[in-house]
């Protein structure tokens, strides 16, 4: 069904300096954490002229051509361009993604004293990470604090991201542990807590880590209520290869498909509108199985498909036409094939790097893709000129899941799961090809162009 064919000769430009992996590489490196990568998404819809619409005011102006966006609790954001024809006629082409990470949060009253003064900040862990990955490395802070307001309702958000090295989790030397090469267990509480400095005064001891948001955001440490930080590795994402064809970066999964699902909404627009509704739904909270009121298994979508519905003068039955003639693709990134682990991968359907995107099955239905929607997606890619691969787990390794069917949960749509190869899935810095992103932006771009 899906030709394996090498994009490095037909999809990757000669160019390495491409704009689309310059604007790859600004983009990750822009979006450390999910409230950071909304805000650069909501950006470049603004620079684009949509218009952001507040969901807690009544929506209106729904027209075709009309383009807006919608956000939720700052960490997840929904774009719109709405078609020729009503929704229920047509339906929606959707493109969901997710734009958290694996990461470590900062708990409340962080702060650790240890002897000789020295400052450690005490974390929990968000989402699977591979721990071992974020040790000796130049780490620093991001995400969003929250500040007092006139009304106790309303406070003022302030987004953080502090762009120098400011941590680091070091490892233990050899010497101390001559088994470190035979596999070390690894507590989450004790080992991957991070360095923030050594106190040199007494006076400096107590609230150290607010007085450095503080100072970053030029507020008063008194109107400081709480935040969500969490660590990222400072270290700028970047290609490399012999011919400079892999991404290697943080939070490829699944920054990566919401740049290709961004890149192909904002493409040139065709000389008139398009019949279909395209959107573009980036949740958070995948990483940690998406229930949350910013997640796919939340109704805030649902709910806001439905609310564009009425706008455009339907029913509630037109609600659910239009479920029925929509499609879902859900991209999130799939696992390439390792050439140092081949045996962890099913004999006959191991996506490589290079071969463009992946759909993936689960007889277990922890994918929604099925031979229809398999069906679908591979013939969009032929549409677009691009190869397709198909991925199923090895039937004695567990796979995880994804957004597909959190999602469909409560918004029963057609859809298909698939996403990018990518090499060291969770680890702190992750490895992909720029001829697959290159050639998922143009299959993207033919899915809503229809």
């Amino acid at each position: 069904m899906c030709s394996r064919l090498s994009l490095l000769q037909n999809l990757f430009a000669e160019n390495h300096q491409s704009d689309t992996m310059l604007s790859l590489l600004d983009f990750l490196n822009a979006s450390p954490v999910n409230f950071l990568a909304v805000k650069t998404i909501a950006e470049q819809l603004d620079a684009a002229g949509y218009a952001r619409y507040d969901a807690a005011e009544p929506l209106k102006g729904v027209q075709p051509g009309s383009r807006f966006y919608v956000t939720k609790n700052d960490s997840a954001i929904f774009a719109f361009e709405m078609g020729a024809q009503p929704l229920a006629e047509t339906g929606a082409r959707i493109i969901s993604a997710h734009c958290d990470s694996p990461t470590f949060r900062i708990k409340p009253h962080a702060e650790m004293h240890a002897e000789g003064g020295i400052v450690k900040l005490n974390t929990e862990t968000y989402g699977g990470a591979i721990l071992s990955t974020w040790m000796d490395r130049p780490l620093s802070l991001a995400g969003r604090v929250i500040v007092r307001g006139a009304d106790a309702f309303q406070p003022q958000t302030h987004l953080l991201h502090i762009e120098r090295p400011l941590l680091q989790i070091p490892n233990l030397a050899i010497h101390f542990n001559r088994q470190v090469n035979d596999g070390v267990k690894l507590s989450k509480q004790k080992d991957m807590l991070p360095i923030l400095g050594i106190v040199n005064e007494e006076l400096e001891k107590d609230n150290l880590l607010v007085n450095l948001i503080a100072s970053e955001l030029h507020v008063a440490v008194a109107d400081i209520i709480d935040f969500d930080l969490y660590l990222y590795d400072t270290t700028p994402a970047c290609t490399f290869g012999l011919h400079q064809e892999f991404v290697s970066a943080g939070r490829l999964d699944d920054l990566s498909m919401v740049h290709a699902g961004l890149a192909a909404l904002l493409a040139s627009p065709t000389p008139s509108t398009p019949a279909a509704t395209k959107v573009l739904a980036i949740f958070d909270n995948e990483e940690v199985g998406s229930k949350t009121k910013q997640g796919a298994a939340s109704t805030f979508f649902p709910s806001l498909m439905e609310r564009i519905v009425l706008a455009q003068g339907g029913t509630k039955d037109d609600y659910y036409r239009m479920i029925e003639r929509s499609f879902l693709v859900s991209a999130d990134n799939a696992h390439a094939w390792h050439p140092n682990y081949g045996e962890k991968y099913d004999p006959t359907n191991h996506p490589v790097m290079g071969g463009g995107p992946v759909i993936k099955y689960n007889a277990q239905q922890k994918y929604l893709s099925d031979a229809f929607s398999a069906a679908v997606f591979a013939e969009i890619c032929k549409k677009a000129g691009v190869p397709c691969q198909s991925f199923v787990n090895h039937s004695e390794v567990a796979g995880g899941s994804t957004l597909g069917n959190m999602l469909c949960a409560s918004f029963p749509v057609a859809g298909v799961d698939m996403g990018n190869p990518i090499w060291a899935m969770h680890s702190v810095r992750e490895t992909g090809h720029m001829g697959d992103h290159e050639a998922c932006i143009k299959a993207f771009a033919q899915f809503y162009k229809g």
